[in-house]
């Protein structure tokens, strides 16, 4: 049974566990592995998945590329500015193509109803890589990794500084369909996606906003934070001066619980939302979280692909 993975409740909390316990366990059966080596069921051969790429990427295309080859299967690169979708394709008839020539279709974009159109017009799962609206891919990483590091997700502690941005959303997203507690410290004006707050409070997660760094970092399992300005974002400047008194640094750091992980998707902008004593001190799990988008992203292409 093929699905849609556009947004986490596409697949719910039981799926979930199950993508992050799927994920543990490969993991744990490639330990001393050759990289490219298939893992020993090799699940999906002879399949092969399509990255569509509109924005740029290091992690998403290495980890998608990777799962696939890690998984037995292939993937198939596609740039926007390389494609006819580059020279004014529809997305309705791009997803009907591509459903003729692969069995998977990952897109990484900027407007959200793009990939709610691929996946309409899709007959292969689509799955969101990233869009301006949220990052589910990146949140299935994030919570592997925090069970990692032996936390566990109902009942969890996480604080998220800074804008209230497309990881952000899917973080609250998580917290409503694991059931942990989230809070959102950052500026008046940048507050994340309404809806994405009500459903998750709706669903048994508990949202806290507060512009008070200090309130919002107060007793955290997990610290959170991300560029203060997306990719192509406007308004630079005035985002980097209303971010400064969220900066995760060890001040910040040492109001959280002092068990304390601290999380980044990547890249990071040094000195500006995290300073380097943080992200490469003891507490830092940055590099475990980007190796964990590999893990995630199998487990993620088992799902849509009716494997798990």
């Amino acid at each position: 049974m093929a699905r849609d993975f556009v947004d986490l409740t596409d697949a719910g909390g039981h799926a979930l566990a199950a993508m992050i316990n799927d994920a543990i366990d490969r993991k744990a059966a490639r330990q001393g592995w050759s990289k490219a080596r298939p893992d020993a069921d090799a699940p999906l051969a002879g399949h092969a998945l399509a990255m569509i790429f509109e924005k740029n990427s290091t992690r998403t295309r290495v980890s998608f590329d990777m799962a696939m080859r890690q998984l037995g299967g292939s993937a198939l690169i596609l740039e926007a500015g390389s494609t006819q979708i580059g020279r004014g394709e529809t997305i309705a008839d791009t997803a009907r193509v591509l459903s003729r020539m692969v069995d998977a279709i990952m897109i990484r974009t900027d407007d959200h109803a793009k990939i709610e159109e691929l996946a309409h017009y899709a007959d292969v799962p689509v799955i969101n890589g990233l869009t301006d609206l949220s990052h589910p891919c990146q949140i299935v990483a994030d919570l592997l990794t925090v069970v990692e590091r032996g936390f566990a997700l109902p009942g969890l502690q996480l604080a998220w500084l800074g804008d209230g941005n497309n990881v952000a959303n899917s973080l609250i997203e998580a917290a409503g369909l694991m059931k942990f507690t989230i809070r959102i410290g950052g500026p008046a004006g940048y507050e994340p996606d309404a809806g994405f707050i009500a459903r998750a409070r709706a669903a048994g997660g508990e949202v806290i906003l507060t512009q008070n760094p200090q309130e919002a970092v107060a007793g955290a399992q997990v610290v959170v934070t991300d560029t203060w300005v997306s990719m192509g974002q406007a308004g630079g400047d005035v985002h980097v001066q209303a971010m400064q008194p969220f900066q995760v640094n060890q001040a910040l750091m040492a109001a959280a619980d002092p068990g304390a992980a601290f999380l980044h998707c990547l890249p990071a902008h040094r000195e500006e939302e995290v300073t380097g004593e943080v992200i490469d001190g003891p507490q830092s799990a940055v590099w475990d979280e980007a190796e964990n988008r590999i893990h995630a992203q199998k487990s993620v292409l088992l799902w849509a692909l009716g494997r798990l």
